[in-house]
């Protein structure tokens, strides 16, 4: 609650603070919502406590999601967060009916927190700067939150700041990628800079069948993907996975590795929604270690192609859990994927490349009835939905006030600004 209208308080993170052990201090921030249906691994069954989604998904849908543990002083940083709504003053509605609904059925009291302890100490030669980015939408009088009087964008800000920069490969994995107006924060570097390239990973079908809620998303996801297609042909693939028995996963994370040096873990999606509306949390990650050896948004990226090209749990040659290549743990293992897969992966060109490649395998074994040996890897390609001029004129009011609502004050939308 205490978010605009239509709005999602969408924070995800958990953190756990030991009053004798501060070293043993975690922060847990991403995509992942603490409910059913998000319990899934790299190999994607599904969650057997599974919410109802589309018919596509199964019974047990396929979800595919990221979250980052963090440690350090940083963990002081995800407590604050969270005790700053925690002691918002503001009421949590102003609807009556509702209060008295949550009165009679929620606690609703927000009882004293524990003193806050000191930040923990710094990992020992830990080399990873963490920053936290966020999104809350303007609000006025009583309402207005005590930490944001006039809201924050900070997550739309150091999205355009990373672009800014890009010069090589932006390589995402997104819920939505809704609305032109987020396509444009790509668009510039795209056409500034003819060397750089986008992969993006994203679900094939929207998790509702309702034409009401999935005829709006395709409008939003039908603008950003033909505007970002059209500003740099043959440099913006789009990706979709399936789990190896051909069920759709259902891509729910929210990551951004951009040239192997900043990466972004959270709960925004690439949206208006997000960068303006809703509350969101996202870690930021920058790597200063002296060696180019093996940088923390390098690993990540690598560990999620593996799982995408299907060299991770159940993929051949590639025995183990993916993860283990993101964590770096010195096993000798470790080494040995990370090389294999920057052989095939070791920039945008051989990662585009590479992942053009699996894709079209697949794709071409489909169309061949499924015949023969199925080929490794999880990805086929995704073109933009296409829609007749009367579903999207008739979908747009839904996907402008509900779907993807802006939270900006009027200035900055007139400015065009975050």
């Amino acid at each position: 609650m205490r978010v605009p209208p239509r709005g999602s308080h969408h924070q995800k993170m958990v953190v756990i603070r030991h009053a004798d052990a501060p070293r043993r201090d975690v922060a847990y921030v991403g995509g992942i919502d603490l409910c059913h249906s998000r319990r899934d691994d790299a190999r994607h069954r599904g969650d057997p406590q599974a919410q109802s989604m589309s018919e596509v998904y199964g019974v047990t849908p396929p979800w595919h999601d990221v979250q980052c543990a963090i440690s350090g002083p940083a963990v002081y940083d995800a407590e604050t967060v969270f005790r700053e709504r925690w002691e918002d003053p503001a009421p949590l509605t102003r609807s009556r009916r509702r209060f008295r609904v949550d009165r009679d059925h929620v606690d609703v009291r927000a009882e004293p927190l524990p003193p806050q302890a000191p930040p923990p100490p710094a990992v020992p030669g830990g080399t990873h700067v963490v920053q936290l980015l966020r999104t809350y939408a303007g609000r006025h009088g009583r309402r207005a939150y005590p930490f944001a009087r006039r809201g924050e964008r900070s997550v739309a800000r150091g999205y355009a700041k990373a672009f800014e920069r890009a010069r090589d490969l932006i390589y995402v994995e997104d819920q939505y990628l809704w609305s032109r107006a987020i396509a444009d924060s790509f668009v510039e570097s795209l056409q500034r800079d003819e060397g750089l390239h986008l992969v993006v990973v994203m679900p094939r079908w929207t998790d509702s069948d309702n034409p009401v809620s999935r005829l709006p998303q395709l409008l939003g996801r039908q603008r950003a993907m033909s505007r970002l297609a059209a500003a740099a042909p043959g440099r913006v693939a789009f990706y979709a996975p399936e789990n190896s028995d051909g069920t759709p996963v259902y891509v729910h994370a929210k990551v951004c590795v951009v040239d192997d040096t900043w990466c972004s873990v959270g709960s925004d999606n690439f949206s208006r929604r997000s960068w303006t509306h809703d509350s969101e949390l996202s870690a930021v990650v920058v790597d200063t270690a002296a060696s180019d050896h093996s940088p923390y948004a390098r690993r990540l990226r690598l560990t999620l192609a593996a799982e995408h090209l299907g060299r991770g749990v159940d993929g051949p040659g590639y025995p183990g859990d993916v993860s283990e290549i993101a964590h770096g743990d010195g096993d000798p293992g470790d080494d040995d994927d990370l090389a294999r897969l920057m052989h095939d992966c070791p920039d945008a060109v051989g990662t585009f490349r590479t992942f053009a490649d699996s894709a079209a395998a697949l794709e071409e074994w489909h169309r061949g009835g499924r015949r023969g040996t199925r080929p490794p890897g999880r990805l086929r390609p995704l073109a933009p939905p296409r829609l007749n001029p009367l579903t999207m004129a008739l979908a747009f009011p839904a996907y402008r006030w509900l779907h993807d609502p802006d939270g900006r004050p009027w200035r900055l939308r007139l400015r065009g600004r975050y």
